[in-house]
């Protein structure tokens, strides 16, 4: 598993991290389900508005990294 926060405070080149990752069958994490409305909530989704929240994870299969 690879931390999307990892990429960018690394200083990576964000589009040739994510190209190494596909190449190796890595996938993007599935969002976690939104919120019943806790006493948090409006802030967690504050400024989003109907756009996808970005990935935070992405998933490598099994021996990606032996390649």
């Amino acid at each position: 598993m690879i931390e999307r926060a990892a990429i960018f405070a690394d200083g990576a080149d964000f589009a040739e991290v994510m190209a190494w990752i596909v190449a190796r069958g890595g996938t993007a994490e599935a969002p976690a389900p939104a919120t019943g409305g806790g006493l948090h909530d409006r802030h967690l989704n504050a400024g989003r508005g109907d756009a996808a929240p970005a990935p935070r994870r992405f998933v490598l299969p099994p021996g990606a990294l032996t390649r």
